[in-house]
């Protein structure tokens, strides 16, 4: 058995006192919404001290870093005004083409 879970992202970040929930969310492959979207389903909360939580993210931002640097993401900070735009516009427009959601 696999301890592994996907997610598609996080959905949710709550800080309370000192603790920090993460709920990691999924699209849906069957709930649609208005505009015929994937709707976000809750798959599995994340549940630690703010410590942990700022030490994550220092690791996440250094993964990050690396990815842009290898070239496999890029920022939209670090675009043109214009491509940047381009993008967003374009996903914005764009329909899911997996076959898992149509």
């Amino acid at each position: 058995m696999s301890d592994e879970l996907y997610a598609d992202g996080i959905n949710e970040i709550t800080v309370t006192g000192t603790i920090v929930r993460i709920d990691l969310m999924s699209l849906s492959a069957t709930d649609r919404d208005a505009n015929n979207n994937p709707k976000p389903v809750f798959r599995q909360r994340i549940v630690m001290p703010v410590d942990a939580f700022a030490n994550a993210v220092d690791l996440m931002q250094k993964a990050l870093g690396g990815l842009v640097e290898a070239g496999a993401v890029r920022r939209i900070g670090d675009m043109s005004a214009a491509a940047a735009t381009d993008i967003q516009s374009a996903q914005a427009g764009a329909s899911n083409a997996s076959p898992n959601f149509n």
